[in-house]
């Protein structure tokens, strides 16, 4: 919101009160000012002159010769290169020594020959934004009233000798969004008295009546609750005195003519959008407001045709629509210089259906940013009778007797009631009764004290934003000072903020992943149909979730997996030459086993990776390093490991839908309640690599249920080993289909306390040792932790490891 600092005097005595200073005391008020840009940049010299006479240059077609009456006492000869010169005119003449913005210095020169004493003046030499200027003021030098003073100050005639403070409202503040609203501001911040325009001055007894011309009715009682309307008859559309074009063009408004002016003339005033209607266009003379039928369409006033929704409110005559409710007129009623009955609409519109069809059809106006916020039932009349004064006077026009008016409700007061206790202790002030019937006064809020002690206030329908009593404890907390407020301990039992064990998890997650060279996608939560058949394992054979209102058919559903999005992010990267890709996401998928939904569906939370192209490029020294199946399964120990779930997992051969059957691993979990699978890592299957364009590619999700239930951060701290260790190498041969894990598990087991770590660091096939054998090589590492081992201690428990290997998987050492 623009708000002029000249027209808001016209509210309240600013006397004292720089703008700059003005702007410092809102902003302290809790009504931010950005910035208080000057209207004049840099105009100095200007003064309106009269073309006497006006000849074409002997020496250039192009050029004018013009005598000018400036007021001076002699008449000056200016040469100027404008078209649309010409004798008869009033315009703004810079004299010699005047300065124009950009530290233009106008002097005495010779054109072509002949001398020129000033310059004419465009709009934008001015300084002023001529996109905010009539069309026929747009081009050429800046052609003033005929009524205009010879001599006078442009800057007064402009009022370019103005300060305007640019608001930056929050949500609630809607009240703010007027001249009106903004005046009671500064009068509650000031304690200055308000002078509120008189919206009937102007309204003259007349014995022709509205209702022989016009009727109005309400179809949707729910969207709109008062509409009312005059008829002005005789009106000539013209342009608009220059003081309302002035104040239009300093709040960012173009002008017209003066019907539509005065319209947003008043609309800034009191913040209640109007429209006017060309009655002659208004079929039957009648107005209803209901809501669109399917498949009608308005041509709005930007010339634009519009195809209207069922929930889309209209305003309609006997035989169309003319205009859209709240939010812009339509073409078919507009009024033109041949206009001379019009019909002038005020009404309350719901905000949020104004909001919608505004949103809907893409159509912001200054109206409907005002009616989205809801504007102030009390000043719907109000603000018709200001207007048709206004065009009465300047449109000589004849306002018939009465409103044409059709209302659904009337608004209740909002009471508020609170004790001086609630306010002191809210705020930790000492505030007096005194004080808080001084604020209340200067807000202007109607208000009694009760034998209780307790304040009852009766809340103005212009402050929207104050419901409850800690809203009106802001208020006093505004107006005493935000700055006079003292500083005092909090009191009361306090809780440290904390995350929940998921939370914290979650963040450990991302930690250890983007420390292992991943980086963390976004993606979306909804997918096709298609992609919810992949990945059945993972889906758990949940039934695809359909939006009510799809973005597209790619958009349809809820996904059921993550790694279809990882896929489609992958997809994305390598059409853009992004070949080395080192992706998770960490979300939720949606199950249910519902066809249609009956209940809400479960949310679960997952995390998936994808690994695909090169650990390490190629370089001068080594070839590249592609990515495999450890890479990835590395990844998920070191994340098991720091959350305390080494010892729980195991990793199980197995083949689910979309990997490779035979580079792919289960991921289980062992609990007190037995062994589950919370996931899978492998490489993804070869036909789903070729429907997406992929190379060798890897992938792991899991499940976080569990593993927020079972992980443990609780960390255990051991001494450095003081005792040497004793290392054993075994090689044995067992059945291909026996796994490393098993092996390793039962080494544990047999071994006991003495094993302080065993790994596999070699498996082979070949003939050597039979086509359904392998080998597999052990390093096992004994220690204890008060004393040093002996061989024969290492010896015994080594051969109880190797026994139970041969009893349980039939293993032969290796000769």
């Amino acid at each position: 919101m623009n708000v002029s600092y000249r027209w808001l005097s016209d509210y309240i005595d600013l006397s004292g009160l720089s703008a700059q200073d003005l702007a410092e005391m809102m902003t302290r008020g809790g009504i931010e000012i950005d910035s208080v840009p000057s209207r004049n940049a840099g105009v100095n010299g200007v003064v309106v002159g009269y073309v006497k006479t006006r000849e074409k240059h002997p020496d250039a077609d192009k050029l004018s010769v013009c005598t000018i009456d400036a007021g001076t006492g002699e008449d000056l000869q200016i040469v100027c290169g404008a078209a649309n010169i010409g004798a008869d005119m009033k315009v703004p003449v810079a004299l010699v020594g005047a300065k124009l913005p950009g530290g233009l210095d106008i002097k005495r020169a010779k054109l072509r020959g002949v001398e020129s004493q000033g310059m004419i003046c465009s709009a934008k030499e001015l300084g002023i934004n001529d996109k905010l200027l009539p069309k026929e003021q747009q081009e050429g030098i800046l052609i003033l009233p005929p009524d205009t003073e010879i001599g006078r100050d442009i800057l007064d005639v402009l009022a370019l000798n103005d300060s305007i403070l640019e608001l930056d409202l929050t949500p609630n503040r809607s009240d703010c969004l007027s001249m009106l609203g903004v005046a009671y501001e500064v009068a509650a911040l000031t304690g200055r008295p308000l002078e509120l325009p008189d919206p009937g001055k102007d309204l003259y007894p007349t014995t022709d009546r509205t209702s022989d011309h016009l009727s109005v009715s309400i179809s949707a009682t729910e969207q709109c609750s008062l509409y009312s309307a005059r008829y002005i008859k005789g009106v000539k559309v013209a342009s608009a005195p220059q003081w309302i074009q002035n104040r239009l063009i300093a709040a960012g408004i173009r002008p017209i003519n003066n019907v539509v002016d005065i319209t947003n003339y008043v609309m800034l005033e009191y913040g209640q959008p109007l429209h006017a209607f060309d009655a002659a266009k208004v079929a039957g003379g009648r107005i209803d407001v209901r809501l669109a039928k399917p498949g009608e369409v308005l041509v709005t006033l930007d010339g634009q045709e519009r195809k209207l929704e069922p929930q889309m409110l209209v305003i309609v005559d006997a035989d169309k629509a003319i205009a859209l409710a709240g939010v812009m007129g339509g073409a078919n009623s507009e009024v033109t210089l041949e206009t001379t009955d019009i019909i002038l609409e005020s009404a309350k519109f719901d905000g949020g259906t104004v909001r919608r069809t505004s949103r809907q059809l893409g159509l912001r106006s200054e109206a409907s940013v005002r009616f989205e916020k809801e504007v102030d039932p009390n000043r719907v009349r109000a603000a018709l009778d200001r207007a048709a004064g206004l065009i009465a006077r300047y449109g000589n026009g004849l306002v018939t007797e009465g409103i044409a008016e059709a209302a659904v409700s009337s608004p209740e007061p909002v009471i508020v009631e609170l004790s001086l206790d609630r306010i002191n202790g809210m705020l930790g002030t000492e505030l007096s009764s005194l004080e808080i019937k001084t604020i209340l006064s200067r807000l202007q809020f109607a208000s009694e004290v009760n034998g209780d002690g307790r304040w009852t206030v009766t809340i103005p329908s212009r402050r929207p934003d104050i419901t409850r009593d800690v809203d009106l404890v802001e208020e006093f907390a505004r107006l005493h000072g935000y700055d006079e407020i003292p500083t005092t301990l909090i009191e009361g039992p306090t809780t440290a903020g904390t995350l929940t064990k998921p939370q914290a998890i979650r963040r450990e997650l991302r930690s250890i992943l983007t420390g292992a060279g991943l980086h963390e996608a976004i993606c979306y939560s909804v997918t096709s149909v298609q992609r919810t058949a992949l990945f059945k394992e993972l889906s758990g054979g949940s039934n695809a979730i359909s939006l009510a209102m799809p973005m597209s058919e790619e958009r349809s559903v809820l996904r059921t997996t993550l790694l279809p999005s990882l896929l489609e992010a992958a997809a994305y990267n390598l059409t853009r030459k992004n070949n080395d890709l080192a992706l998770f996401e960490i979300g939720n998928v949606y199950h249910t086993d519902e066809v249609a939904l009956s209940r809400l569906p479960q949310e679960k939370p997952r995390a998936a990776l994808l690994l695909s192209g090169n650990r390490r490029s190629a370089s001068w020294n080594r070839s590249a390093e592609p990515v495999d199946f450890y890479d990835a399964k590395g990844a998920l120990e070191k994340v098991f490991e720091r959350l305390g779930l080494a010892g729980r997992i195991a990793f199980v051969a197995a083949q689910p839908e979309g990997f490779h059957p035979g580079r792919t691993a289960a991921i289980a979990i062992h609990t007190e309640h037995g062994t589950e699978t919370v996931g899978y890592v492998g490489q993804l299957h070869p036909e789903l690599q070729r429907d997406f364009d992929l190379p060798d590619t890897y992938v792991a999700e899991i499940e976080l249920a569990l593993i927020y239930e079972y992980s443990d951060s609780h960390i255990e701290y051991r001494a450095l080993p003081r005792y040497p260790s004793m290392e054993r190498d075994i090689a044995v041969v067992v059945d291909r289909g026996v796994a490393g894990g098993a092996l390793t598990e039962a080494i544990v087991a047999s071994a006991g306390e003495l094993l302080e770590s065993v790994k596999v660091f070699d498996v082979y096939t070949g003939d050597r040792i039979g086509s359904d054998k392998k080998s597999v090589a052990l390093a096992l590492v004994y220690r204890h932790g008060e004393r040093t081992l002996t061989d024969e201690e290492v010896t015994e428990t080594h051969a109880r490891v190797l026994a139970q290997l041969e009893q349980s998987f039939g293993a032969e050492l290796r000769k």
